[in-house]
């Protein structure tokens, strides 16, 4: 789903899926899936507290779902949703995500979710997905042949924490930033909506000068 959007601002190289996902010239050259057998818990256990879920297969915009809950309660314009009836993740031999229907805060009661990285962007759902930036981030380093200080990350929320790591790149946060990568970053500049990654690149010296005739 990013890769309009890598396109649009004219970008060939690209790291998304939580870290997890890589692209290069373009071409998306791997998705490294999460682990079969801690989702098929978190799901075996949605499935006894009747929790609806769904899950990605692919890499595209549609989630599989084995009935009709999961668009009747969240109604959600994010993603497409296909029913599948009898649904079964096991004959997948890669889960990428898992997508889990309830309210905050039903999550800090399943018990298989305390071995899978997730987050919330909704409310009426949750993401298990990557969380793990700075994963991706060496695999592009490495693809080029790059080192760590050859890179600067830019953040602002709190799944951003996963690429403010020791790696040795420069960090930055947004001036709109959360405390927590504020209290990690190299540097601190304004607010992404008042030229933060603008104003950082010109204080880290990567414009040239720019010269009057």
């Amino acid at each position: 789903m990013a890769v309009s959007y890598m396109k649009e601002l004219g970008f060939e190289n690209m790291v998304s899926d939580g870290g997890y996902g890589v692209t290069i010239n373009g071409e998306l050259l791997d998705i490294t899936p999460l682990p079969k057998e801690k989702i098929m818990a978190l799901i075996d256990e949605c499935e006894e507290k009747n929790i609806p879920w769904g899950i990605q297969v692919d890499n595209s915009d549609t989630r599989l779902v084995p009935d009709e809950r999961f668009e009747d309660i969240t109604h959600d314009i994010y993603m497409k949703s296909r029913i599948v009836p009898g649904l079964n993740p096991r004959n997948f031999d890669r889960l990428y995500k898992a997508y889990i229907v309830c309210p905050y805060p039903v999550e800090n009661t399943l018990k298989a979710l305390t071995e899978l990285p997730w987050c919330r962007f909704f409310k009426e759902y949750f993401y298990v997905e990557p969380s793990d930036k700075a994963f991706g981030i060496n695999k592009v380093l490495q693809h080029f042949g790059a080192k760590p200080e050859d890179a600067i990350v830019f953040g602002d929320a709190m799944n951003d924490l996963s690429m403010f790591t020791d790696d040795g790149w420069i960090r930055v946060a947004m001036g709109n930033a959360i405390p927590a990568l504020k209290e990690k970053a190299d540097l601190v500049t304004t607010d992404v909506d008042k030229d933060g990654i603008y104003n950082a690149c010109e204080k880290l010296g990567l414009f040239e000068p720019v010269t009057e005739n």
